[in-house]
């Protein structure tokens, strides 16, 4: 069973927290209500759990998951694994899902870097750490009743498919699983089906997210950094794009996906108003992927 969510990332964004200040957890959480969602993953602006258990239990809501930046290859496994723990142990708290992994590691992803053209690479030794890194945080994962996802990112060192290749080959099945998301291997690949069916046993997590092609293009001709892309308008929601999320939600349907489909889409809200986007994703949904289909829910 499919279970549809909208990350918080339209309303208040951790990589620019000044945006979209003026929103609280309250409003968040009742525009998600009133689009017709069934949960959220954790922001970094979000309470302790006891606080946020009670604002969900107020609207019927639950959490999917929660970001976590690694550095395994800067730091080392063992500074990961404590802060890990930790991340697991709240997840845990707020009945959570997934563990939404990202090696920050050289990252540009925070940076005025072009992202076309600057993204970081790893070394084979690097490789190796990072994978034998992510195994072990995938048991500490299990060890919470969690899965734990690994986000490939545009301006990390796993951005594309050959990259999403190596790792899912250097790393254990059964304790390292995929988040695909459709934005993020589009703009890096200029293609999203193919990630999707290579890879699709190991995926336990999506993020649907929109691009403007046209927004896209300008964005790499003028060189600018992830920020500057996003500020731009590169991204948006499920049809007000180019990408035909009936092809990948019919994909997924085939394959017997069982999970959440969070929308995601980094936009500045004071451009892209968030209720009025999350209107226009469940309005994409209903109309386009559920069509009245038994047992899925359709507000």
């Amino acid at each position: 069973m499919i279970t549809w969510g909208i990350a918080p990332i339209g309303w208040r964004n951790d990589d620019i927290p000044e945006i979209g200040a003026g929103n609280t957890l309250q409003h968040l959480l009742s525009d998600i209500v009133v689009a017709g969602f069934e949960g959220t993953e954790v922001g970094g602006f979000f309470p302790e759990a006891d606080v946020l258990n009670k604002e969900l239990a107020l609207r019927n809501l639950r959490i999917a998951g929660q970001w976590f930046s690694s550095f395994i290859i800067r730091d080392g496994v063992d500074s990961a694994k404590k802060a890990f723990t930790e991340h697991c142990a709240y997840l845990k708290k707020v009945n959570g899902n997934v563990a939404v992994v990202s090696e920050q590691t050289y990252s540009i992803q925070g940076l005025t870097k072009n992202v076309f053209t600057e993204k970081p690479h790893f070394t084979e030794q690097e490789w190796t750490q990072l994978c034998e890194g992510l195994n072990e945080l995938g048991t500490i994962a299990d060890a919470h009743d969690l899965k734990l996802v690994y986000h490939h990112h545009l301006g990390t060192g796993v951005e594309t498919l050959a990259e999403v290749d190596q790792l899912m080959a250097g790393t254990d099945p059964a304790r390292v699983h995929l988040l695909y998301d459709t934005g993020h291997i589009f703009v890096a690949e200029g293609d999203y089906m193919a990630l999707l069916e290579k890879h699709i046993d190991r995926i336990a997590h999506v993020h649907f997210k929109d691009v403007r092609k046209d927004v896209m293009a300008a964005c790499k001709q003028e060189g600018l950094s992830f920020l500057q892309s996003f500020l731009k308008g590169m991204f948006t929601v499920p049809g007000d794009g180019c990408i035909d999320f009936v092809e990948v939600y019919n994909r997924l349907q085939k394959s017997g996906y069982s999970g959440w489909i969070v929308i995601e889409a980094e936009q500045d809200p004071a451009v892209a108003n968030p209720l009025e986007y999350a209107l226009i994703a469940r309005k994409y949904i209903d109309e386009n992927l559920l069509q009245a289909k038994i047992g899925e829910r359709s507000i």
